[in-house]
């Protein structure tokens, strides 16, 4: 199966909503914070591994502890993804910190900081 399959596109699709499902309503560890959400899923060819992309809304302490209690239920999470999908093989998750949200909101303040401080260079030569 290539990479960029329908098929592979769907079962993509399919184990981030039931990723979503499982950490938001499935994990009651502390370290995993409730800002926590699946960015995308990557899942090879072969369907036995995936990387998943983890966005978490916070500070970094916040995010290493996520990634850390995320990773120390992954088998708990594995075996709900096998109860949530019918696949032959329960793909084995790895999972990484995605921070292009942050990068974006970070980008964007700087640009409307820049455009404000245009705004004001214009009014004061208007003057």
């Amino acid at each position: 199966m290539r990479k960029n399959s329908i098929k592979n596109t769907r079962v993509n699709t399919e184990v981030q909503r039931e990723l979503s499902n499982i950490i938001r309503a499935g994990l009651k560890d502390p370290r995993v914070a409730p800002w926590t959400s699946v960015v995308a899923v990557s899942t090879a060819p072969d369907l036995k591994t995936c990387k998943a992309y983890i966005s978490v809304l916070g500070d970094e302490k916040a995010q290493e502890d996520t990634i850390k209690g995320l990773k120390s239920a992954e088998g708990y999470i594995r075996r709900e993804l096998a109860r949530g999908l019918n696949m032959r093989n329960t793909p084995e998750i790895t999972f990484v910190l995605d921070q292009s949200i942050e990068y974006g909101v970070t980008m964007s303040k700087k640009i409307s900081d820049v455009t404000r401080d245009l705004k004001m260079d214009g009014e004061e030569d208007a003057e």
